[in-house]
């Protein structure tokens, strides 16, 4: 009988796949070796691996390209990155070396393309898209910046209200117009907690709004009608309908404002999670080009140039978290819990908050035999547990030995929104620290290199924010 780990992942999935694979008996992720990165290290860590990112940005561009090729679209293609991903110097400085332009939503962002500017990542000319609800304070960051000569910052409206924070705050230096564009207030799947998007303008305000708020403006041009739909890009009936709405009201708009000349899909692709994965990305991105070239020659209007958000898609894949486990409990005849050296709460939020499910793999012990566990964290909350993949109620995981190395985990694709969630160094659940963060990159002479970012938080720097 075949029951080792490798057994039982050859004859579930295809394997191995694409940044994934098995060499003695060690994962490596990417070509990576993980096993010697804990060896370097110690365990747990978070993981950055910078060259996925330039790989998911340029695959993105190339099946773009090829759709307009093929569908002989008139528009052009422009990638921008969601800062709220990850807002980290260098995720945004590997994401920019890729010719990618910015999406902000908060008024600290602008800070953070300032500081880009002045280290010469950005110029000018990159467009800054300006997303979110507006406070005072983002709105008149965004003013200095159109202010400061950057020709294409487009704060995108979300309110009928905001534009008049512009028209106090925004200086006009030249003959050029300040670039707006308008959030529709998309409906929601019927299975979510509302109907409409607490985010934009109602669609059946939105022609009215521009013919009294913006059309003939001397100061002001609409270029950009933003989509977005928050479960993402999916192939189903309810987005394509979405889509669809948002096609005609664009189409509609573009007769009374010729100046109108983008739609920006927001939301954004999916990543694997699951060796299951299946994801058929350039038949969505075909049908995207595609019907929006049929709508518009529907209308008779000229199609738009086409702006995508990818945030997880463009992050996700490049990060992993490492653990250790640390101790083994059968808390009664069927319940056997591995102990990791860390906390799911902590360090990967999604799991705990939205019950997201992450890529998880044993780094060794793909020889042993295998066994149904759950996964417990360090903290004393109930909670803090993982339990079931994405693809199967359940965990399953090589056998502990008493002796030996101990087993290595890896939850991967987690490169996306998790320090932005749980914050980055600060106070944690039951003051568990941050663990490490190892970046592997490649140096001026194009060869792989690692180095600590951060090392695990201390106590001192905890007892310090407590007043200790």
């Amino acid at each position: 009988m075949n029951n080792t780990y490798t057994d039982l992942v050859k004859q579930t999935f295809e394997f191995p796949q694409e940044g994934f694979e098995v060499k003695d008996n060690y994962l490596e992720f990417n070509g990576l070796d993980i096993k010697a990165l804990i060896d370097k290290y110690g365990t747990p860590f978070k993981l950055t691996f910078l060259p996925k990112i330039g790989m998911q940005i340029n695959k993105a561009k190339k099946m773009f390209q090829d759709a307009i090729k093929k569908n002989r679209y008139d528009g052009e293609y422009f990638y921008c990155y969601c800062t709220k991903s990850s807002h980290f110097s260098f995720i945004m400085e590997e994401t920019l070396k890729h010719g990618v332009h910015i999406e902000t939503s908060f008024a600290y962002d602008i800070d953070i393309v300032n500081k880009l500017y002045e280290r010469k990542k950005i110029s000018k000319d990159t467009y800054i898209i300006c997303n979110g609800f507006k406070t005072k304070a983002y709105t008149r960051a965004i003013s200095r910046l159109i202010n400061s000569g950057f020709k294409n910052v487009l704060p995108i409206l979300d309110n009928k209200e905001e534009l008049e924070d512009y028209k106090r705050n925004v200086r006009i230096k030249d003959k050029d117009k300040v670039k707006l564009g308008i959030r529709v207030a998309a409906e929601e799947e019927p299975s979510f907690d509302f109907y409409t998007s607490r985010l934009g303008i109602p669609p059946r305000d939105i022609l009215e709004y521009y013919v009294d708020k913006i059309k003939g403006n001397e100061k002001f041009e609409l270029k950009m009608l933003h989509f977005f739909m928050n479960k993402g890009i999916k192939d189903d009936i309810y987005y394509w309908s979405q889509f669809n709405r948002v096609m005609n009201l664009y189409c509609q708009l573009k007769k009374i404002c010729p100046e109108l000349d983008s739609i920006n899909i927001g939301g954004g692709f999916p990543i694997k999670h699951s060796l299951g994965f299946d994801y058929d990305y350039n038949y969505i991105v075909n049908e995207i080009v595609a019907n929006i070239k049929s709508m518009c020659k529907k209308n008779k209007v000229p199609v738009p140039n086409i702006y995508t958000e990818f945030g997880s898609f463009t992050v996700g894949e490049s990060g992993a978290v490492i653990y250790s486990v640390v101790g083994e409990k059968m808390q009664n005849d069927r319940e056997s819990w591995y102990m990791i050296d860390s906390s799911f709460i902590t360090t990967l939020p999604d799991t705990w908050g939205i019950g997201e499910k992450f890529l998880m793999l044993p780094i060794n012990k793909w020889d042993q035999e295998y066994q149904e566990v759950h996964l417990g964290g360090l903290t004393c909350d109930g909670y803090d547990f993982y339990t079931s993949e994405e693809h199967i109620n359940a965990v399953f995981l090589p056998k502990q030995q008493a002796s030996g190395e101990p087993l290595y985990i890896g939850f991967f694709h987690t490169g996306a929104y998790q320090d932005q969630l749980s914050g980055y160094g600060g106070i944690k659940h039951c003051l568990i620290p941050s663990p490490k963060h190892v970046i592997v990159g490649y140096d001026k002479n194009g060869q792989l290199k690692d180095w600590l970012y951060a090392k695990e938080q201390t106590s001192q720097s905890m007892l310090k924010i407590l007043g200790y």
